[in-house]
């Protein structure tokens, strides 16, 4: 078997195209400018619109001259990967335990807690639902 970089580069998932990140961006930014515009909104689209094409360009620029945004845009490096797998699962965590903590104010100070409960229900459903699945696949 061929392992050539353009082999390797055909067998490649497409959401590990170095223009995913980007394109997402743009996608992200009509979607603000739309929110915005049918919100009557005008401000925030056209912001959210800008931002995040500055994000998405600034995001291309930026893997030319860095290893590290290179690398998170086209997962190619291993190592590289890694470190983003490991600053995704601290993100998730610290991100569950401030919206059950957030709750837990809601509560207390008599307010509705619900949003914040039904989104770390979400959490620990989408959790187990990939535990489970990674579980079955492997």
């Amino acid at each position: 078997m061929s392992t050539s970089p353009a082999t390797k580069e055909a067998t490649r998932p497409w959401y590990c195209s170095r223009w995913m990140a980007p394109g997402a961006c743009v996608a992200a930014g009509i979607a603000y400018l739309a929110t915005g515009l049918a919100a009557g909104e005008r401000g925030f689209g056209i912001g959210g619109f800008v931002t995040m094409i500055v994000i998405g360009a600034a995001m291309v620029l930026a893997g030319r001259y860095s290893e590290t945004v290179k690398g998170l845009l086209d997962h190619k490096d291993e190592r590289i990967n890694a470190l983003d797998r490991s600053a995704t699962v601290f993100t998730g965590v610290v991100l569950i335990l401030v919206i059950i903590a957030m709750a837990l104010v809601e509560t207390a100070r008599g307010e509705d807690g619900s949003p914040y409960f039904q989104l770390a229900g979400f959490a620990g459903v989408t959790y187990a639902a990939a535990l489970l699945w990674l579980r079955w696949r492997r």
